[in-house]
């Protein structure tokens, strides 16, 4: 009996602790979350080698080595609340590269995406070479798989997801349910929690938070963007597969790019 009681008691002292321990934690609803995006462009350039062209783009991509860094980085900013999500990278005012291998799309796409968590839909402003277009569309949806790894991200605790997207596109995501809110940088989503860390590990690239601040958004903040060739995810796949259409392989990774 005495056994009994004493497992009683430690049970109940363990279930007041943990109660009083949610009731201390706080979820944020409203916020800032400043991201960099790197893109590791030695592994980029790397894969645009084939036999056909080693001759000359061995010896431009060693001269590329000898006056640019590996990792191509961006800062962007994704502010929200409980309804809304606004995503977009910061002015970019560094010097441009005249160098033509540190051209990438995948590396240089800076797209703009408003996300309505209410009705799941996305408004992305996308740069497509010389045109721009405003895909209107539902959120995509990502079949998750949810594991024990965690890490710490901006001073959140995270736990990571994995998925496969457009068929052979591999995503790593590293959410906190401490944000309460079920976004994520670019159009990635769909986690019980906010996605701090991202990564295409085959694409060569990633996107990790390195701030967080909880604060009050404005809704004028929040707005979609409003430029742009109006299509949807369909129709924009279209105009990419015909302007593509005599690229061969070449056409792959700028296929995949524009469809993030």
């Amino acid at each position: 009996m005495k056994t009994v009681l004493k497992l009683t008691i430690i049970c109940t002292i363990i279930f007041i602790a943990n109660s009083c321990f949610a009731q201390n934690v706080h979820f944020i609803k409203n916020g800032v979350i400043e991201f960099e995006k790197r893109s590791n462009m030695y592994a980029l350039i790397k894969k645009r080698i084939t036999k056909n062209n080693e001759s000359y783009m061995n010896q431009a991509f060693d001269n590329y080595k000898k006056s640019n860094p590996q990792f191509k980085a961006a800062k962007s900013l994704l502010k929200f609340n409980s309804d809304k999500g606004l995503y977009k990278f910061e002015d970019d005012s560094s010097p441009a590269n005249n160098n033509w291998l540190a051209n990438n799309p995948i590396a240089d796409l800076k797209n703009v995406v408003a996300t309505d968590f209410k009705t799941e839909t996305n408004t992305i402003q996308k740069s497509v070479y010389e045109a721009t277009y405003l895909v209107k569309d539902s959120i995509r949806k990502i079949n998750w798989k949810i594991t024990d790894e965690t890490r710490d991200i901006a001073g959140y605790e995270c736990r990571r997801a994995n998925a496969i997207i457009m068929d052979s596109v591999y995503v790593v995501a590293y959410y906190s349910n401490q944000i309460a809110v079920s976004g994520g940088p670019e159009s990635f989503a769909g986690l019980p929690g906010m996605i701090l860390g991202l990564a295409l590990p085959h694409e060569n690239i990633t996107w990790f938070a390195t701030k967080v601040t909880e604060t009050v958004v404005p809704e004028k903040e929040l707005l979609p963007p409003t430029k742009g060739k109006p299509v949807d995810n369909a129709a924009l796949r279209k105009v990419l597969m015909a302007a593509m259409k005599d690229w061969g392989e070449y056409a792959q990774p700028d296929l995949k790019a524009f469809s993030l």
